[in-house]
């Protein structure tokens, strides 16, 4: 179990927000939390610390009239700390080396690879071509309906029909080196981690899993331990005093050790 920071970007600032909550229409969120710092600080922060592994993510779609804002603030967090990070958002097959080449370790890519619900098969062939499974993070985040855990797309706007379980991680992980899954009804929301979801989690065996939502108490992290069985990294966000929260990360380190990612 290691610890993945977080660098979150939407309208061109870095937030922590309710994933929930977000919307293309106006580039509406619910905010938790607006850092004065730019994302360039907090990369270099976490490079002071060592924790690689860590997650930018770029919250407007390139529609959006802040885009170009948040890209940039992106960047310059990869140019901070090269090779100790990931980025996700937006990523595409004809994007995805930019990034590589920019400092990203890894990209992230969720939507791209879902439309209409549906997986897009010739597009995870081709993200595997232009940057290698070694280089790839799948994002799976997920919804629970009707006692299952559904992958949602689309900064989680859009549900589809692709339940998440241990035989889907198994079959995308020739596709990829991590997955990065948000448990989307309670992420951003500091009430608690979804113990169902981390258990389905704990239950895999494979490439490396990081799980993200909830954590708001140290707990939280002893629950993730247990039930994640020690082979489910955990990243937090607004539960951390760094964004406004309560938990200090020099403890979370002291719970959980510091992050070495392969």
């Amino acid at each position: 179990m290691k610890f993945r920071p977080c660098i979150d970007i939407h309208n061109g600032k870095v937030k922590q927000i309710v994933g929930s909550s977000l919307k293309d229409q106006g580039d509406y969120a619910l905010e938790n939390f607006t850092a004065k710092q730019d994302a360039a600080y907090f990369a270099r922060y976490y490079r002071e610390l060592g924790l690689t592994g860590g997650h930018v993510i770029l919250l407007n779609g390139e529609d959006s009239p802040y885009f170009q804002e948040t890209r940039a603030q992106a960047l310059s967090a990869l140019a901070a700390w090269p090779m100790g990070l990931q980025v996700g958002g937006g990523v595409r097959a004809d994007n995805a080396a930019g990034y590589l080449d920019a400092g990203a370790s890894h990209v992230i890519v969720t939507s791209y690879v879902f439309q209409d619900g549906k997986v897009r098969y010739e597009r995870l062939e081709e993200l595997r071509r232009e940057v290698g499974a070694d280089k790839l993070v799948l994002d799976l985040s997920c919804r629970k309906k009707n006692g299952a855990y559904y992958i949602v797309t689309d900064r989680w706007q859009k549900d589809t029909d692709v339940i998440l379980k241990e035989e889907t991680l198994k079959f995308f992980e020739a596709y990829c080196s991590e997955f990065l899954i948000h448990a989307v009804d309670v992420e951003g929301k500091a009430g608690g981690v979804d113990r169902s979801l981390i258990t389905l989690l704990g239950g895999y065996e494979g490439i490396p899993v990081t799980y993200a939502g909830g954590v708001h108490s140290y707990e939280d992290l002893r629950v993730l331990r247990e039930a994640g069985r020690g082979r489910v990294d955990v990243t937090a966000g607004s539960a951390l005093s760094l964004f406004g929260g309560r938990l200090e990360l020099a403890r979370i380190l002291e719970e959980i050790g510091p992050t070495v990612c392969t």
